[in-house]
């Protein structure tokens, strides 16, 4: 995790760093299935996926691959003097691949953009969410957050 004492710290980082892994099973995507509503089949039938569906099993929500954007920033960027941090969305997402249930996830993160504003700095981050052993990425995302001091 990168610890920063100051938001002007954070400005200096261009790289800011690489998770752990997660696993993303089938308790997690039925427990995001009920969260979000997304009860498609592809995602929480594990029979009917692999007889009908293109990934021999379930996967992902992207949703549930994007949120743990999100996540993996947390782990990645605290700032001392910061008191809160506004998630202020998302400019651009892409999902590159399918991750299927079983797989690890971590996310690896860069500073693209930073500008400062009255009482901190305003952020945004490309996030790549990395599926363990493959080659394409699930998810490329750039989040826009504002950092308070």
């Amino acid at each position: 995790m990168g610890h920063y004492e100051s938001i002007d710290d954070l400005l200096r980082q261009k790289e800011l760093g690489t998770t752990g892994w997660q696993l993303i099973d089938q308790r997690r995507i039925d427990a995001f299935a009920e969260l979000s509503g997304d009860h498609q089949w592809i995602h929480v039938d594990p029979d009917r996926a692999r007889e009908e569906g293109p990934f021999g099993g379930t996967v992902a929500h992207g949703a549930l691959t994007l949120s743990l954007c999100t996540a993996f920033l947390t782990e990645l960027v605290q700032v001392r003097d910061v008191t809160h941090v506004v998630n202020v969305g998302f400019d651009r997402v892409r999902f590159r691949a399918p991750v299927p249930v079983g797989s690890r996830l971590r996310g690896a993160a860069r500073l693209v953009d930073a500008r400062r504003m009255a009482g901190g700095a305003r952020v945004r981050v490309l996030i790549t969410a990395e599926i363990e052993g493959a080659t394409k990425p699930a998810c490329l995302a750039e989040q826009i957050l504002a950092f308070y001091g």
